[in-house]
């Protein structure tokens, strides 16, 4: 099976590495085919300009944007990692998605009518946040969270999403909270994506 992940985090040594190197190295034991955009690592221009707002319009985007397209048309499962900052994705995987993600490739209108374009692909998202679970659901961000990112773009595009984890509580986690959720990560694509693999 073909899996691309779109990792963003700036610090080899942080949590969301950690769980990086998990997918990776569970993949690996499966003998998957494997790409890793690290996107902090390749220095991706996060900024959505004139010219790449000009260029969709005509159906036209610049190499680096072909070059993410090339990606996900290639993977049949693509993993999203990144922390949750200001309630919201990194700058860095925001200006992903506005770019990488354009009208005609993720997403057009038919009639009016809205239609994901990256069907057939399945996604796992791992969010790492500071705050507990208990609190974003008592103030509703755990909903708000899954309708600006689950419902705002992965399923509006198309994409079937096997799992989206928070891990919270990320700044104050133990090296027994990070086995835990190791080891949640694991059995998710051993036993979700790789029954996919084998229909």
């Amino acid at each position: 099976m073909r899996h691309l992940i779109i990792y963003a985090h700036p610090n080899e040594n942080s949590l969301n590495h950690q769980l990086l190197q998990t997918v990776t190295q569970t993949l690996e034991t499966e003998k998957h085919e494997i790409v890793i955009r690290d996107l902090n690592k390749i220095n991706f221009n996060p900024v959505f300009s004139l010219e790449d707002m000009e260029g969709q319009r005509m159906g036209k985007v610049s190499d680096d944007v072909k070059a993410e397209q090339d990606f996900i048309s290639w993977a049949e499962h693509i993993t999203f990692i990144y922390p949750i900052w200001w309630t919201g994705m990194p700058a860095i995987m925001k200006g992903y998605i506005d770019r990488v993600f354009s009208y005609g490739f993720a997403y057009r209108y038919d009639q009016g009518i809205q239609k994901g374009l990256l069907t057939g692909k399945q996604t796992v998202i791992i969010n790492t946040h500071g705050k507990s679970n208990e609190e974003y659901e008592r103030i509703g961000m755990d909903k708000a969270l899954s309708l600006t990112s689950d419902k705002g773009i992965f399923t509006y595009c198309g994409f079937k999403i096997n799992q989206h984890f928070f891990f919270d509580k990320a700044d104050k986690a133990t090296s027994n909270d990070l086995e835990i959720w190791k080891e949640q990560i694991r059995n998710t694509y051993l036993e979700k994506i790789f029954t996919f693999a084998k229909q």
